[in-house]
């Protein structure tokens, strides 16, 4: 009988693919990182192919691992990257360029010229995001008007747009499948969350044409069916979410004002709103949590474009550790007397700021200060930019009593960044046994459509803490160390 679940989860900087057993438990997993690609200051880009041989490798590594074949799996759920952005040829499945990356800032320039003329209110009223070079809209423009010929063959209809998503399922299914799921639709620009379709107005404001779009499902819908010739066995897609809408589901934030925050390359925390459209006056973002039965959930997003990538440059750029899992102890042994801050902007800041023209900065450096210092900050980037959003959501939702805070991703394994975050928000962190939420939310998705996992209260009801963090740092100090964040902050700022 096929009751195991297929996770897909295409991240940042790498790919993986776990396989879940029907109790939810983990019975094989296969990772592999991929290129980033830097062509100049601020530019992020990927090797299309490079994911996708990413993907069908970790797949097979999953499969293999857990001593399965693909005839026992009874559906793949994929969750990806949000925003980043491809082009490619309906015929050959070819991208006509590099995919472009939610980090990528190259249509800084535009996005400022779109405000400037006013356009943002429209924007913002039908999508709930920002004028920003984060979102998939801005990039589409530029390939269509850089990559000689896009834009000219786009219009004929030859070429298919999609987030990876898309790109993956196009794969997975031979070509059959040009489709996305609401949340990552929600996600570029074009797509108007209250009547969830594709807007004729942003198309045009964005000079998109329409015959590039894929078709928009429900979060656990009929993606298509992944080829025999790939795995050994024919599988249907059943589960699509971005992975910030997976990690919500994966921890269960199914009622409103339950509230989620993953700390992968970035950092995004969501709250969410139910059925209700809230409009944030403290620049976060209103988005679609999940859309499941015709039924949209939505959200309040706070977005940080830099949290464990910071970890990464402190092992890859400064090399003052081998493994990012060093960082925690070394920031242990840190001088508590220096007072040392990293505004890492180092692709702009995120929520509540959008300055996409700001970069990283570390203040409080003394003679004394070293690779513990260093790191300290760096960790402790991700709590401050974290109380940022959370402070911005309780202006926009409210907050009655303290909130808890449940979280996810590789840098929650951290004991030392954990009880820090509770200590500087001043409110309960719980994390999760599970820590592949995002991963477990694109199976659930998956899983439960197939009708081999249970359903939306039963799946509530089986998730489990695995260590809850008090907040046990005084006020006088939580009080000086946020003073000192926020002078860092207003000093990095070029928009203040």
């Amino acid at each position: 009988m096929r009751d195991y679940i297929l996770a897909i989860d295409q991240g940042t900087t790498s790919s993986r693919a776990i396989v879940f057993a029907k109790d939810r438990s983990i019975a094989g997993s296969g990772q592999k990182e991929f290129t980033q690609i830097f062509p100049q200051d601020g530019w992020v880009e990927h090797d299309p192919e490079e994911i996708w041989e990413s993907v069908v490798w970790s797949v097979k590594t999953a499969l293999e691992d857990a001593k399965i074949t693909a005839k026992d799996v009874a559906a793949i759920g994929i969750t990806n990257q949000r925003e980043t952005t491809l082009i490619w040829d309906r015929k050959t499945g070819k991208a006509v360029h590099n995919a472009i990356v939610w980090q990528d800032r190259r249509t800084a320039a535009y996005c400022a010229t779109l405000k400037k003329d006013g356009h943002e209110a429209l924007v913002t009223d039908k999508t709930g995001l920002l004028l920003d070079p984060y979102f998939s809209g801005t990039k589409i423009k530029w390939l269509l008007d850089n990559v000689e010929g896009v834009r000219a063959r786009a219009e004929a209809g030859d070429l298919a747009f999609g987030t990876i998503d898309s790109f993956l399922i196009w794969r997975l299914t031979g070509g059959k499948s040009h489709v996305t799921d609401a949340t990552n639709a929600g996600r570029t620009l074009l797509f108007d969350i209250a009547d969830n379709e594709w807007d004729s107005e942003l198309l045009n404001l964005f000079t998109v044409p329409a015959a590039l779009l894929p078709a928009v499902k429900d979060c656990a819908d009929d993606f298509g069916t992944a080829e025999v010739s790939l795995f050994g066995a024919d599988i249907p897609i059943l589960g699509v979410a971005g992975d910030q809408h997976a990690a919500t589901i994966g921890q269960a934030c199914f009622e409103p004002g339950m509230l989620k925050s993953t700390y992968g390359t970035g950092c995004f925390a969501l709250l969410n709103t139910g059925t209700d459209i809230v409009r944030s006056k403290n620049r976060l973002l209103t988005t679609i949590a999940y859309r499941l039965n015709g039924e949209t959930v939505y959200a309040l997003e706070g977005s940080i474009f830099i949290a464990g990538a910071a970890v990464q440059w402190i092992r890859d750029g400064l090399k003052l550790v081998k493994h990012a899992s060093e960082t925690g102890p070394l920031a242990r042994t840190a001088d508590p007397s220096q007072n040392v801050y990293m505004v890492p902007a180092f692709v702009g800041l995120g929520a509540p700021w959008w300055d996409a023209d700001a970069r990283g900065a570390i203040y409080g450096l003394t003679r004394n200060s070293g690779p513990a210092e260093i790191a300290k900050a760096a960790l402790e980037a991700v709590c401050y930019q974290t109380r940022d959003l959370l402070e911005a959501m309780r202006k926009d939702w409210g907050d009655s009593g303290k909130t808890v805070l449940r979280v996810d991703g590789g840098m929650v394994a951290s004991d030392w960044t954990m009880q820090f975050l509770a200590d500087i928000l001043d409110a309960p962190v719980d994390r999760p046994r599970i820590l592949e939420t995002t991963a477990l939310g694109a199976a659930w998705l998956a899983g439960s459509k197939a009708g081999v996992w249970p359903d939306m209260a039963e799946f509530a009801a089986s998730w489990a803490l695995d260590k809850q963090f008090k907040p046990e740092m005084d006020a006088t100090t939580r009080d000086a160390k946020i003073k000192g964040w926020d002078d860092a902050v207003q000093r990095t700022l070029t928009t203040r």
